[in-house]
């Protein structure tokens, strides 16, 4: 199985960037589609960006298009999301999830209800 584990999380200031960063192990991550979603104190977990391993295509929820991109690095076997112009409400913890499954994005809908693999995940605070 593919093991996952994010980094690159921490303190930010309103306005900032942020890379995340997701190593995958075990296996090689091109096997997988991809994705990345959050999760604040009190409220449920949501889809911020997916990537399809068959399709190649992206998909991210209407409110996440302009500040959040989702890439991947095959020949490091990692996945990144790289995040603009933070805000205090961006503050959750974000998780890096893979499945096998689904080659297309589909699996990246519900708060990433068709992930199989899912990373521990990293704090991100937008604080000022």
């Amino acid at each position: 199985h593919v093991q996952l584990q994010a980094s690159g999380g921490g303190l930010v200031q309103p306005g900032g960037s942020l890379r995340l960063s997701c190593t995958a192990s075990g296996t090689a991550l091109d096997d997988y589609s991809i994705g990345w979603f959050r999760q604040a104190p009190g409220k449920e977990r949501e889809e911020v960006a997916c990537i399809g391993k068959t399709d190649s295509s992206t998909y991210y929820p209407e409110a996440m298009k302009g500040r959040f991109s989702i890439s991947r690095d095959n020949d490091r076997n990692t996945m990144y999301l790289q995040m603009y112009n933070l805000k205090p409400e961006d503050t959750a913890v974000y998780s890096c999830a893979a499945t096998s499954f689904y080659g297309t994005v589909a699996g990246c809908y519900s708060g990433g209800y068709g992930m199989d693999y899912w990373g521990k995940g990293t704090l991100v605070t937008v604080s000022s």
